[in-house]
């Protein structure tokens, strides 16, 4: 599933309603929605979404055997105010997943118990210096790639694979293996990680009212369990996700299909959200906010609502206008026509455009 990568900031003083809302600007789909949770932060409300964050140490499971951590500009602390939000570069992996855990997920998500979970959706979010734009790269979960050795939550690590689909890093070794094989390719540092399962990225969609997206062809995809006409529809939580899902009966079948599909999405979502005004209106605000602190896990820089909030402040001026929509650079595996590889040198040049 893939939601997407970017992100939505609100600003402005308490005193100031009417220029918090010239300010919901867009800047993604799925970090669009951890934003919201910061008009909920009061009382019972915050400390409810604050522990409803799971989070993953990542850094201290792999250490300093990864890209050097590169700051354009210098980062306030925590403790610095709102007036002076962090502007540097920053790289973020985010990962859809699909959790059969909850009967919310195993219905919508389909498989069984013991099914475990597994991410096909995966997009690497590049915020640029002084953060008023932000590039969006899709990988394709059927990439051949070498994952790297993982270390595990249980000890010991996992051996080095060759040849094998990019989407088996998360599965064989979670979050921390997924990061760790993003990086191996990319030859760049993620400096936060966040993923959402099924059930919140469908709560969410609901929570903002749906989505309104336009397809060119029918749709019919007994997997996803979607069917509809090429036209304009009006899409609920359930049906966005199936959409997210959806590979079979458009194009060539592939994941290279569904991508085209999740870029979409990301745009509707963005345009939700834009005429959303939510903070007139506390109510959906904080089912916004419940649906994606309750799904979402993240890396221990980002496991609170303070963080998020920062994060949030840090891309006021970002707009959807100023993000783009890109794929890996990717060509048909040479020994297996259903699979793909990195196409070089342009893969390269993609990724190195992502360093400060």
């Amino acid at each position: 599933m893939c939601v997407n990568g970017e992100e939505s900031a609100f600003g402005g003083g308490s005193g100031d309603p009417g220029g918090r809302r010239r300010r919901l600007k867009i800047a993604g789909g799925l970090l669009a929605g951890i934003l919201v949770v910061g008009a909920g932060g009061a009382g019972w409300a915050f400390w409810r979404l604050n522990d409803n964050i799971h989070s993953v140490d990542i850094d201290a499971a792999l250490g300093d055997n990864r890209p050097a951590k590169v700051r354009s500009s210098p980062e306030p602390s925590a403790s610095a105010t709102t007036e002076a939000p962090p502007s540097g570069a920053l790289n973020i992996l985010v990962l859809g997943s699909d959790s059969r855990s909850g009967k919310e997920n195993a219905k919508l998500g389909g498989g069984g118990e013991g099914a475990g979970a597994r991410s096909d959706t995966a997009m690497v979010v590049h915020l640029d210096e002084g953060r008023t734009g932000a590039t969006v790269v899709s990988i394709p979960r059927d990439t051949l790639v070498t994952r790297p050795s993982c270390p595990l939550e249980s000890g010991g690590s996992t051996a080095v694979a060759y040849d094998v689909m990019f989407n088996s890093a998360y599965a064989v070794g979670g979050p921390v293996c997924a990061v760790k094989t993003v990086e191996s390719m990319t030859d760049v540092r993620m400096d936060h990680y966040v993923e959402i399962d099924f059930g919140g990225f469908a709560k969410l969609v609901d929570a903002l009212g749906g989505v309104t997206v336009t397809t060119e062809e029918d749709i019919d995809d007994e997997d996803s369990h979607l069917s509809l006409r090429a036209g304009t529809h009006h899409l609920d939580g359930e049906q966005a996700l199936a959409l997210a899902r959806t590979r079979h009966g458009i194009g060539d079948g592939s994941d290279l299909g569904r991508i085209g599909l999740q870029q979409k999405l990301v745009k509707a979502l963005l345009d939700q959200i834009s005429s959303t005004d939510l903070l007139t209106n506390p109510a959906q605000l904080y089912r916004a906010a419940d649906a994606i602190t309750g799904s979402l896990t993240t890396d221990t820089g980002l496991d609170s609502l303070t963080e998020l909030t920062r994060l949030g402040e840090s891309v006021r001026g970002l707009s959807s206008a100023g993000t783009r929509t890109v794929m890996m650079p990717v060509v048909t595996a040479p020994y297996d026509r259903n699979r793909v590889v990195a196409d070089e040198p342009e893969a390269k040049r993609l990724w190195e455009s992502l360093l400060p």
